[in-house]
Parts: structure tokens; sequence; C-alpha cells
């Protein structure tokens, strides 16, 4: 006999979830079964255009201009590791999320969900280094939320932060369906750093050269691009799924092909020698602080130059080129001269790293 509550009994899914009765922890990894919970069950429930678009914010028009609005929770473990803590990534992962639609952040909410016994110095430190971070990137917490659940109940501390930033007017519109054949991709830095350096801490690895996160906010590195002629086309942050679940977004949104040199992708050797030993793929490793960019041909360069002009886009490289073909394939040309599919992950391949 279901266990459900006696109110859902009418209830069934608009489109199957893959034959999940019962959420698992995949469904927020920010692959496939990710997808299949937004788009299945979210979208048709709270169907509207700002929403339908599925950026990594949302633009609303107000009297006076465009706002663009982020909401994301964090539930990293453990909760401070090598270069940030969940405050900054609180901070940073919706400031960044506000600037992938050309916005310049201003202001965030922020929910804590505390665990009873956390201890209240941890709490402070993450708090402190929280309010250093929203001063670093230029933004106010403005309201928030405090609750207490029971020891046992919480893993410590959740934050939930909402964004608010204003799109400037000269910036056209941004957004993950804007790809378009003959346009240049983009990477701003090394991947993988941030999920690595979460699982170096969890699972007690040492190496021989430190990994860090590379938890930051871009919003400055945006705002140096997208003045390039109007050439810059989508901008996501390749957190959740990694570069690997980011390039099947965008190809799907747009509907073209998108065709990575495998070689030209960045990658530390220490992350990539981590992954090697944990049995990951560094395309599927959470990143904090990078963002891919989809531009027109006539400007990769001058967006190329740019990235590298700044602090954190020295790293940066022009990695693929979206094609007209098969609609919705991500494809790599291997060093050996061969070309793979790279899909989109189907579930968590590292949980609790954001």
């Amino acid at each position: 006999m279901s266990d459900a509550p006696r109110d859902l009994a009418g209830w069934s899914c608009p489109l199957p979830l893959r034959g999940y009765p019962r959420v698992v922890l995949g469904h927020g990894g920010g692959g496939a079964l990710t997808n299949d919970l937004v788009e299945h069950l979210f979208v048709p429930a709270f169907a509207n255009p700002s929403l339908d678009a599925l950026g990594d914010a949302s633009l609303v028009t107000v009297p006076g201009g465009r706002l663009a609005l982020s909401t994301d929770g964090f539930v990293v473990r453990p909760l401070i590791f090598p270069g940030g803590s969940i405050g900054e990534l609180a901070v940073n992962g919706t400031v960044n999320d506000l600037a992938m639609s050309g916005a310049a952040p201003r202001y965030l909410t922020a929910g804590f969900v505390i665990e009873e016994g956390l201890d209240m110095a941890v709490l402070g430190t993450i708090v402190h280094r929280m309010a250093t971070a929203a001063r670093r990137a230029g933004v106010q917490v403005v309201a928030g939320d405090t609750k207490v659940v029971e020891r046992g109940h919480g893993d410590g501390l959740y934050i939930t932060t909402t964004g608010v930033g204003l799109v400037p007017a000269d910036v056209p519109r941004i957004g993950p369906d804007l790809a378009r054949p003959g346009d240049v991709i983009l990477v701003s830095g090394p991947i993988g750093d941030h999920g690595i350096a979460v699982m170096s801490v969890r699972e007690h690895l040492a190496f021989e050269t430190g990994i860090e996160s590379d938890c930051a906010p871009l919003h400055t590195l945006v705002r140096d691009i997208v003045d390039a002629r109007g050439g810059v086309h989508v901008l996501r942050d390749p957190t959740r799924g990694g570069l690997a679940a980011t390039l099947n977004e965008i190809a799907q949104r747009s509907h073209v092909s998108l065709i990575v040199d495998e070689a030209r992708v960045p990658i530390r050797p220490q992350v990539m020698a981590a992954c090697d030993l944990l049995g990951l793929d560094p395309w599927h490793v959470a990143n904090e602080g990078k963002l891919v960019a989809i531009v027109a041909a006539a400007v990769a360069d001058e967006v190329l130059a740019r990235l590298q002009a700044h602090p954190l886009g020295r790293e940066a490289a022009i990695i693929g080129d979206v094609q007209a073909g098969r609609p919705g394939l991500v494809a790599a040309r291997t060093r050996l001269g061969a070309t793979r599919v790279v899909p989109m992950p189907l579930g968590e391949v590292l949980p609790r790293i954001c």
C-alpha cells in the first residue's frame, strides 16, 4: 500500500521522470535527472515566460529597465574547504548566476537552516566569510531568515540566497538558447578545481600540489566582455554537472551541435591526476569561478583577449565551435584524432559539492 499522503492520490507527473517513484541524490546533480525534475515537474507547475527560458537568472521587465533574479540553495559538505566555505559559495554562486545574464548584481537575501549543536565558532566564521565575500562582490545582504532544526536533521548548515541585479540598457539579451552555427566556444580557465578541492577534504586525500576551489564572483569578468560589439550570445557557469552538463544544456536549448577540441580544454595536472585516482571525468566536475562563453566568430579573439586581461581569466581558452547539424549533440575531438560524444551526466557524480 502506498505511503503517499491521501491528498496526493489524484496527482500525476505531467511526463514520466525516468521511472523514479522517489527522489534520489541524482535529481540534485545538475545532469539528466535534474533536467527531468525541472522540465517535467517544476516548469509545468509554475510555467511563465521568465521561468520557461531556463537561464541561470530570469529577466523581468519593470519600469526603468530589466531586473535579473536568481535563487540558489547551498548544501556543500564539508562546510569549509580549501579556497572557500559555504558562505563564499552562497554569495558568489548567486552573483555568478546573475552575471550570466549580463546583469550587475546589487542585492542578496539569505536564509539559514542551522542544525542544533553546530559549533558557534564555525557558524561565526562562515557568516564572517560570507559578509567579506559580499563586500568584495559589491552586493548587500538586505534581508534574511534563520531556522534551527533538531540535531541530526540539518547536517550542520544549509544556506539559500536570492539575488537581484540590474541589466544595463545597452546589453543585448544573453541566453542559453542563442548559440548560432559559426559561433566560437570559450572557457575562462581550468575546469574541475572546485569539485576536487571539496572531495580532497571529504575523502582525506593529500596531493603533492594543493588544490583549491576556484570560488569567485565573475560579474566584473562578464562586464569586461559583454560590450564586445554585441557578439556575446551565451554565458553559463559550469557548476553542478560541470562542463559536460553545461555544454549539453546549451546545445539542447539552442538546437545546435557543439564540437570541442579536447586538448584545448584547460585542466590543471593535479586535478587531472586526482580525477584519474578517483575515477572521475573532469568534464563532469563542478566549478564555482569559471564561465563558458559562446560568441560570434568575429569577436572571439577580442573576447579571449579581454578574458585573459582579467585576473580571473588569465588561462582562458577557445575550445571549440558551434555547428548546425545534429541539434543537441556535444562531441569532443580527442588527442588521438577521433571524435567522441560527450553525454549529459545522468545524475550526481559528486554529491553535496555546492
